[in-house]
């Protein structure tokens, strides 16, 4: 019962992400989405885009790998993609949180997903980099969706867009040339400013 009571107490403290808001507006432009949201939509992106991967993944590391990817930001709070200053200590305040989090689970279960969000963070593998792409994609396609609304809000650069999909291309040659045909209509419509 001891390993059953650690897991159910993961379970309810988890429950937190849900109160996690990012700056990603959902489609419709209602509101903006939560971290729990995003994480659902990119297991759901895995799924459905795996043939766009450059290398072959492992779906069932790639899915548990972006559910729990963000559970960090329940005590490191959501790191804008376009906070330079919030950047700086991102890692040491994520980690922080992964210690805490991570070791309310029994020991195996602690260690499977430290090493997942470890490999996520690495950005190394063939499934790390694909959720990468996942991860960097969906507020893309969001933001497209609802005219570009949170692009137009802080002011983003297409110099800071490509600067954060630097690497996406390892991950999804065809996924990052739909995102950059994407952030070419948003110049045209002057959601993101050309530079």
């Amino acid at each position: 019962m001891e390993r059953l009571k650690k897991q159910m107490e993961f379970i309810v403290e988890v429950d937190k992400v849900k109160n996690i808001i990012r700056q990603t507006y959902l489609a419709d432009g209602n509101r903006k989405e939560n971290d729990a949201e995003h994480s659902w939509h990119l297991a759901l992106m895995a799924v459905l885009l795996k043939e766009y991967s450059n290398e072959e993944v492992d779906l069932a590391k790639v899915v548990p790998m972006v559910l729990i990817h963000d559970l960090v930001e329940i005590d490191a709070g959501d790191t804008y993609a376009y906070d330079e200053a919030g950047a700086e200590t991102k890692r040491e305040r994520e980690t922080k949180a992964a210690d805490r989090i991570f070791g309310m689970l029994p020991e195996d279960q602690c260690k499977w997903f430290r090493e997942l969000w470890e490999e996520f963070e690495a950005y190394e593998t063939p499934e790390a980099k694909f959720a990468h792409v996942l991860d960097n994609c969906q507020p893309l396609l969001l933001n497209d969706a609802s005219n570009g609304r949170s692009w137009a809000e802080h002011g983003v650069r297409k110099s800071q867009i490509y600067k954060r999909n630097e690497h996406t291309s390892e991950g999804s040659v065809e996924i990052w040339e739909y995102m950059k045909e994407l952030i070419d209509k948003h110049i045209r419509l002057g959601n993101v400013i050309d530079a």
